[in-house]
């Protein structure tokens, strides 16, 4: 047996990049290494403009001064131990029934590529902002549980969702990504792979099951159940069941939803996904299941050009998949009005045993890949409407999963937001979000999507 030491850089410092993940020999001989790399360490460029901010190219230099900071204290990094064996993936009951918050880290530091926007920046953006906006557990106590000790994701849980030769053909890929040092994934449009892609898509699947878990046994405190956020990358949603695609390796949210099935016997499962491109990996791996129940909002022509208002399922999932086109320039009332009268609706119909999320960012007006017009505080919303509607339906279980948001700045301000909702606190969007970057909304053409789809689904 073989452990696995991941030693990341302290989140805070976001802008240092330290060890990658190295296997290590027999179980009692682990040790920690960090890499004297200092020539490595740079700036990373906030994608896209910031709104609310007089610099629309801004470093994050607020953020690096920060982290300094908090290097200088006892808090130096985090060391994920990763076992086969004897490693708790949750937490005790105590600590469940006190926090409102669970979330967990997989950054991939080691999956990057220079100038990408999927690149590994988005993950310490994160849970930099967090730090700095005092929504970490340093700062709040039992309200939020950060979860430090989770397994990666077996191959038999890949498997649940992506065919077998896929899972084995990526891990020998690996060995070409060494010595090669990156590697383009042919007929997976930009999807790239490091020598590290493999063993941190594991992680980043693990730590969404964990979550899982974790969500589950709170289940105990009906009154006020956490909602769990699974801060993980590689994002998932667009991996097919035969391969990669669109920036994504392994399906998280799928592999999770087979899981909850799987581990818990949860066997209604109701697939949010807001990410402004359509979560084809995630349609396709359940199309014919009517126990599996998925929704999806996105950009309507937008990568990957699937997702439309028509494709509903085939067979015994026929009507258990929704695909909701919205035209260009939609924005907050827009998905207010789609929350009321389809995603509610949906839900309540479905009767779910969990709700999963495919929490992309990338829809928010600053985001540079598409053309929507969410805002901070349209997050903040869904992540409020999100939660009440699993508190109302299935005891509150309820997980997120990171997928896209790539103006680091806007993606770090918007997960933040959501964490406010999860709290029960106000929202400070109107602190980052500036109507000066707002158009009028298509509403007309909205009204009309909405109609349709409410026609198809009888809703």
């Amino acid at each position: 047996m073989q452990e696995i030491l991941f030693p990341i850089v302290n989140y805070w410092d976001t802008c240092y990049m330290f060890s990658l993940p190295y296997l290590l020999g027999p179980v009692g001989d682990v040790f920690t290494w960090f890499g004297k790399n200092a020539d490595r360490w740079k700036k990373h460029l906030v994608h896209g403009f910031d709104m609310g901010f007089d610099n629309k190219n801004v470093y994050m230099e607020n953020y690096v001064e920060h982290g300094r900071k908090r290097c200088s204290q006892k808090h130096r990094s985090f060391i994920f131990c990763l076992c086969s064996e004897n490693v708790p993936s949750v937490p005790s009951n105590p600590e469940l029934l006190s926090c409102k918050v669970i979330y967990s880290l997989a950054p991939a530091m080691g999956h990057n590529k220079d100038a990408h926007p999927e690149c590994n920046s988005r993950v310490p953006a994160i849970t930099t902002a967090l730090a700095t906006m005092r929504l970490t557990p340093e700062f709040r106590n039992s309200e939020i549980l950060e979860l430090r000790k989770f397994r990666p994701a077996t191959a038999d849980d890949i498997a649940s969702v992506h065919e077998r030769a896929y899972v084995s053909g990526l891990e020998n890929a690996m060995a070409a990504a060494l010595e090669q040092g990156l590697i383009l994934i042919e007929g997976s449009g930009p999807t790239y792979a490091t020598s590290t892609t493999f063993q941190e898509s594991l992680l980043a699947a693990g730590a969404g099951l964990s979550i899982v878990d974790a969500v589950v046994m709170s289940q105990s405190k009906p009154e006020d159940p956490p909602v769990g956020f699974a801060l993980v990358r590689p994002p998932g949603h667009h991996a097919v069941p035969t391969g990669p695609m669109g920036f994504c390796i392994f399906g998280n949210v799928a592999i999770a939803a087979r899981y909850a099935q799987r581990a818990h016997g949860l066997k209604r499962v109701f697939i949010i996904d807001f990410d402004v491109h359509h979560g084809n990996g995630t349609n396709d791996a359940f199309y014919d299941d009517p126990d599996i129940f998925f929704l999806s909002t996105h950009q309507d022509g937008s990568y990957p050009g699937t997702g439309k208002i028509t494709q509903t399922g085939c067979g015994d999932g026929e009507g258990s998949t929704l695909n909701l086109p919205l035209p260009g320039g939609s924005g907050d009332t827009t998905m207010r009005t789609v929350f009321n009268e389809v995603i509610g609706p949906c839900a309540q119909r479905f009767k779910p045993d969990i709700i999963l999320v495919s929490a992309g960012y990338d829809a928010h007006v600053l985001d540079p890949l598409a053309s929507l017009q969410f805002t901070t505080g349209t997050y903040y919303m869904l992540a409020s409407s999100i939660k009440q509607l699993a508190k109302d339906l299935c005891r509150g279980r309820c997980v997120f999963f990171l997928e896209g948001g790539y103006n680091l700045s806007s993606l770090s301000h918007s997960v933040a937001d959501s964490f406010r909702a999860f709290l029960g606190e106000p929202s400070r969007a109107s602190e980052f979000d500036n109507p000066a970057f707002l158009y009028e909304e298509p509403l007309k053409r909205v009204k009309e999507a909405i109609q349709k789809v409410k026609t198809i689904h009888s809703l």
